[in-house]
């Protein structure tokens, strides 16, 4: 399936190579249009070819990330294979206050995703996840 084009999602966990599903982190993941931002430390753009999502890093970590996405009830869950072989599958659940304004703002390094209450910051140094009202 398509990326959606508006949401906030949280990383309910991800399995390596058909382990169990954990989590070690608080991970966001901001999508507004085209626009993308991971609150591991990378931005940019997405695209679709009809079955694999590619998340193309363009501010941050460098690289990009492609899996296939699909809906499991009100989760999204994204599989795919690593560079080295591997493979992993994440699970990742709505966030609430995802309603309300979106957008993307870059400007040199520095990348911005906003959707309704959340804002995920993207640049050199890394990431950051940051909720408003």
């Amino acid at each position: 399936m398509r990326p959606p084009e508006h949401g906030a999602w949280l990383r309910r966990g991800i399995s390596r190579d058909g382990g169990p599903l954990v989590e070690r982190e608080h991970v966001v993941w901001l999508q507004a249009g085209e626009y993308y931002a991971d609150s591991r430390g990378f931005a940019g753009v997405t695209s679709y070819d009809g079955r694999l999502v590619t998340f193309h890093h363009q501010v941050g970590e460098p690289g990009h990330d492609q899996g296939v996405l699909r809906r499991d009830g009100g989760n999204l869950v994204e599989t795919g294979t690593n560079p080295d072989g591997s493979t992993f599958r994440e699970v990742w659940t709505p966030l609430p206050d995802s309603a309300g304004p979106a957008g993307s703002w870059r400007a040199g390094d520095c990348q911005v995703v906003r959707v309704g209450a959340h804002i995920v910051h993207v640049d050199g140094a890394g990431g950051g996840y940051l909720r408003g009202r």
